[in-house]
């Protein structure tokens, strides 16, 4: 799973390559119009109070978007922007060392809060509603809470799982946002945008037959492409065919509908050992040699939003679709 071409979780290879390829601005960032949209509104009126910005949650799917966007609100707030997760604050002095280096009106980017320990949480409670650290100086008997004055700055969250986080520090964020996957079209402008970075030219048709295998998602966009560049260089071209790109993919056993050979191990072995279901998870796991965890989070939520599987009370059925999509039709009948 961890070198499934498909993932949109980011790898070593992505995070080398996503810094050159951000947008700084929000006019440059392609796709997500309402959320744009949304922000800027909320960016020119914090401006004009010269005030920071609310706290920000986004969320949404990987790979769509979120950290960019973080980056982006600091650079049109003029700010700075420190980043960390939330796997790597472990202690309460981790955080407070953070805290207490951030300058007035800085952006705090914390990807997956999630992720952060509960302790953790009550400590930023205060720190995000009334800027000010309670610390804890000393043991035993001789030990005496401290309270630290922050200078105000807008903490941006990023999370996968919106609905794991707490409800109190939940109710902290000012400004949530939901990222969506994208349209093909806005990730064709995105795929020819990179192409331009990349310094190869993509075509039309070229674009839209990477976007169209991208999952509805710009970091697996630019992962195809940097594959369907290596064939065109290896042939000798500057540029993209189409061609070149079909003939890519289909090396790269992706799909004219994004799916991989994970999926259609997936999706046929429900079709052909369990006629289709419904089936349990497990039961799935134990049969493509996968943990029912890495099917739920990973393999379902795009096959779900195609509408090739879904989810009932007796466990996971392939639809009508699915059997369709396979040329399969006939089984189903019988």
């Amino acid at each position: 799973m961890e070198d499934r071409m498909l993932s949109s979780e980011e790898s070593h290879e992505d995070a080398a390559i996503e810094l050159s390829l951000r947008p700084e601005r929000l006019k440059e960032y392609i796709g997500q119009t309402a959320v744009k949209d949304n922000l800027n509104v909320f960016i020119k009126a914090a401006r004009l109070r010269n005030e920071p910005l609310d706290h920000v949650l986004l969320y949404g799917p990987p790979g769509l978007g979120k950290t960019t966007l973080a980056a982006i609100i600091a650079k049109e707030m003029d700010v700075g922007f420190r980043t960390t997760s939330g796997p790597a604050i472990e202690r309460p002095g981790d955080l407070a060392a953070i805290l207490t280096s951030l300058e007035a009106g800085d952006v705090l980017f914390i990807d997956e809060i999630h992720r952060l320990s509960r302790a953790i949480e009550e400590i930023l409670y205060s720190a995000m509603e009334d800027f000010c650290l309670d610390i804890v100086i000393g043991k035993g008997d001789t030990a005496r809470s401290v309270r630290l004055e922050l200078p105000p700055f807008t903490l941006v969250g990023a999370t996968t799982r919106a609905g794991s986080l707490s409800s109190p520090l939940r109710d902290r964020f000012g400004v949530m946002a939901r990222l969506e996957y994208y349209q093909e079209s806005d990730l064709k402008e995105i795929v020819k945008r990179t192409g331009d970075v990349f310094g190869v030219t993509v075509g039309d048709e070229s674009a839209e037959e990477i976007a169209r295998r991208s999952r509805g998602t710009p970091r697996i966009a630019n992962r195809l492409l940097k594959r369907v560049r290596d064939f065109a260089q290896v042939e000798g071209m500057d540029h993209i065919p189409v061609q070149t790109a079909h003939k890519a993919l289909e090396l790269l056993q992706i799909d004219r509908l994004g799916l991989d050979h994970i999926d259609h191990k997936l999706l046929q072995g429900i079709i052909h050992i369990y006629k289709g279901g419904p089936v349990g998870l497990e039961a799935i796991a134990a049969s493509i040699g996968e943990e029912s965890e890495t099917i739920e989070d990973v393999y379902e939520p795009y096959l779900l939003q195609v509408g090739l599987l879904q989810r009932t009370p007796r466990g996971r059925m392939v639809t009508p679709k699915a059997y369709e999509y396979f040329g399969l039709e006939d089984i189903q009948r019988t």
